[in-house]
């Protein structure tokens, strides 16, 4: 299967996308694995794109496309491929169809992962990041530590990221909106939309999306 999963920041795409990906026996591809490995290997993409991060700009949208083409031409894709934060707006959903059209392939459905805006700002600004492991990981409402500000599993303090303060996180979902959410219309037009709910435990949300995709 070839699909595309779609939904705001803190929808819980990444782990969705894990899931499924082990479900269907694809690969996961994100465009924030797509830049890490580019960047890591020197690649003559990775290296544009790095130019554009170090100097505080944009990474051009036919850099991130040729990154997805690319990981979309290696053999473990040759069966399918989840696509996690690509396509990102109008001009990449062309020319992914310009890509898919060319290898005379097709996408098979779009999951639209739904979580209310007010749930999205609660999630992302309630999370809380240990300073001395960055991978323990708290939540003021869902998953608190036992004493505040401080981390269960080594006693390190837990703080707020810059990027997990309310105001960041209502300017991501600005952005999502303006560039990202119009390609939900792109592809309704293509009948590939199905829309689940992202609320409840990861375990729900995955048996939803397997159902729409036939697979529940």
């Amino acid at each position: 299967m070839r699909i595309v999963l779609v939904g705001p920041p803190g929808a819980g795409k990444g782990t969705q996308a894990a899931y499924l990906a082990e479900n269907l026996s694809i690969p996961h591809i994100s465009t924030g694995d797509l830049f890490r490995a580019n960047i890591s290997q020197g690649t003559p993409l990775g290296r544009q794109a790095k130019e554009f991060m170090d100097a505080g700009r944009l990474v051009p949208d036919e850099v991130t496309i040729g990154m997805a083409e690319d990981r979309m031409q290696q053999e473990d894709a040759s069966g399918g491929f989840l696509l996690d934060g690509f396509p990102r707006n109008i001009g990449q959903a062309e020319a992914l169809d310009r890509y898919l059209g060319t290898h005379e392939l097709k996408l098979d459905a779009v999951l639209d992962l739904e979580v209310p805006e007010e749930e999205v700002v609660k999630r992302i600004a309630g999370r809380r990041i240990c300073r001395t492991d960055s991978s323990h990981v708290f939540h003021a409402e869902y998953a608190p530590p036992e004493a505040d500000g401080v981390c269960d599993k080594c006693g390190g303090e837990l703080y707020q990221r810059e990027d997990d303060s309310e105001a960041t996180v209502r300017k991501r979902l600005a952005v999502y909106h303006s560039e990202t959410e119009p390609i939900i219309d792109y592809y309704k037009a293509q009948g590939l939309v199905t829309t689940i709910s992202g609320l409840g435990a990861a375990a729900e949300v995955t048996q939803r999306a397997m159902s729409a995709l036939g697979r529940g």
